[in-house]
């Protein structure tokens, strides 16, 4: 069975998160990802605990693997200048190529998009930055919180009067950078190519520069929130928003042994809720806030049961109630194993199999595949592809001895965490 993305081939020049987990999603679906990193360290993340004991010690990283199946890797020194003819003699190609540097850096260099373009005018070519390539905050550092407090998420998660709450999960990474990322290369690679056979849209067989902000992609989670200000002018602030904590019908609460979530929007969710608690008294105060005298009897009714209580209630009662599990719950959860979403690996040498997140996406006739590649050993491939883009024996010599290029090697520093 054929891979819905076989074909399309990727240069990945990004690190750590966001860029790794986009091409990730495309390699899963059968992309030929070739990550391209430098010759000393690499991809920062390769040397991040915790570790699996036995593997190559470059890809060894839980958190490395997580990013890094089905790909290869090449090391090539940028600042020379045969990395980087190197690099422009890949891309020729290659339908893709992704690096999350600030803007700028990979031109200045003399290999960013025009350089590309002039190479391979087909070539998709998607930047990933904090603030965008053409910003006023285009040359600023950021990670995931600055972005999400920037553009007004971060401020509006939480309690009224508590501090704003970061999420455990790194929204602005992957759902600001990361998704936005991969979905812009589809949309990009499908205006090139055409629709196939039959198809009103023939391709223009042209790439074009797909611009991603992480900021512009988590304002872009405000959607609701913002329509909603541009219609009334009334300013949204922490725990006012009807899905983030003013409803005493849509919050978790805590019950006699842990937590859960109460997610009664519609009132015949509510409703259910009320007749199944025996307090059919309260289905007019659906919409009453927090700190009311409604909230605090919401409160004390979920107190007196368990989690499992209420998890049997809401098998009776169909009510949008659920346990609030914590992860190692999550994980082995009947839900989680029904989907497929805990896989396993083989790493070479590992001393176990390595266990990851599956495929988030399902498609039915074509379903994407965790296990084509194990994670890359840093430069592992290097001189299997040079010589699959036409180099004779002896000028991978060469290339190896002007350190232009590099192959698999140690270079572990024993301080960096993720």
């Amino acid at each position: 069975m054929s891979l819905p993305l076989a074909g399309i081939r990727v240069l990945d020049l990004s690190r750590l998160l966001p860029g790794g987990f986009c091409s990730l999603l495309l390699a899963d679906f059968g992309a030929e990802v070739l990550k391209v990193e430098d010759t000393g360290m690499g991809d920062y993340i390769r040397w991040s605990p915790p570790y699996y004991e036995g593997a190559h010690e470059s890809a060894r990283s839980a958190l490395f693997l997580s990013l890094n199946r089905n790909k290869r890797s090449i090391r090539l020194d940028l600042k020379h200048e045969r990395g980087r003819e190197v690099l422009l003699r890949l891309a020729r190609e290659y339908d893709v190529v992704l690096e999350s540097f600030r803007p700028g850096v990979l031109e200045r260099l003399g290999v960013g998009y025009p350089q590309m373009r002039a190479e391979n005018p087909g070539i998709v070519y998607c930047a990933i930055s904090g603030y965008g390539q053409d910003s006023p905050k285009r040359e600023f550092s950021g990670h995931d919180m600055n972005y999400l407090g920037l553009v007004g998420l971060l401020g509006l998660t939480g309690e009224r009067d508590g501090p704003p709450v970061q999420a455990a999960g790194q929204i602005a990474d992957i759902g600001g950078g990361a998704l936005m990322a991969a979905f812009g290369i589809m949309a990009a690679l499908r205006e090139r190519d055409g629709g196939g056979a039959g198809s009103r849209s023939p391709g223009s067989r042209e790439g074009q520069l797909v611009d991603v902000a992480m900021a512009d992609g988590s304002l872009a989670w405000l959607a609701m929130v913002a329509a909603a200000y541009f219609a009334d002018g009334a300013v949204p602030r922490r725990g006012d928003l009807p899905l983030a904590g003013s409803l005493i019908c849509y919050r978790p609460y805590r019950c006699a042994d842990g937590w859960v979530t109460l997610g009664a929007l519609e009132p015949k969710f509510w409703q259910a809720f009320c007749r199944g608690a025996g307090r059919e008294d309260l289905i007019d105060k659906q919409f009453e806030h927090p700190g009311s005298h409604a909230h605090g009897e919401v409160e004390r009714i979920f107190a007196a049961r368990t989690r499992a209580q209420w998890e049997a209630f809401a098998g009776e009662n169909d009510c949008c109630l659920e346990p609030l599990r914590e992860l190692d719950e999550a994980l082995t959860s009947g839900l989680v194993r029904a989907r497929e979403m805990v896989v396993e690996i083989d790493q070479p040498g590992a001393d176990a199999p390595v266990r990851q997140l599956g495929l988030p996406v399902k498609l039915s006739r074509t379903p994407g595949t965790h296990a084509r590649l194990p994670g890359p050993m840093l430069g592992e491939h290097t001189e299997r592809v040079l010589r699959e883009a036409g180099y004779s024996e002896a000028q991978v010599a060469e290339l190896y001895e002007s350190g232009a290029v590099a192959g698999a090697g140690p270079r572990e520093p024993a301080t960096f965490r993720a």
